[in-house]
């Protein structure tokens, strides 16, 4: 597993868990509130798209976890 592909499934993870937690349909419904860990996911995956500064990455890459050298990523 790369470093991309970990990033990409922590941040879905995050956002799939933090809708359960803040929809009041859902049945782990916890308090609205949650959303805003929703968008925050959101704004940092939107800002390390521009930037490409996201600390998962660099958290994983000094734990040695391979980057994607394929051109499939």
């Amino acid at each position: 597993m790369t470093v991309e592909r970990i990033v990409r499934i922590v941040a879905g993870l995050f956002v799939l868990l933090s809708l359960g937690l803040g929809v009041q349909g859902s049945p782990i419904y916890h308090n609205a509130n949650w959303l805003w860990f929703t968008a925050f996911v959101g704004l940092n995956l939107f800002q390390s798209g521009i930037t490409r500064f996201c600390p998962l990455d660099i958290i994983l890459k000094k734990a040695g976890v391979p980057v994607s050298g394929g051109a499939c990523g």
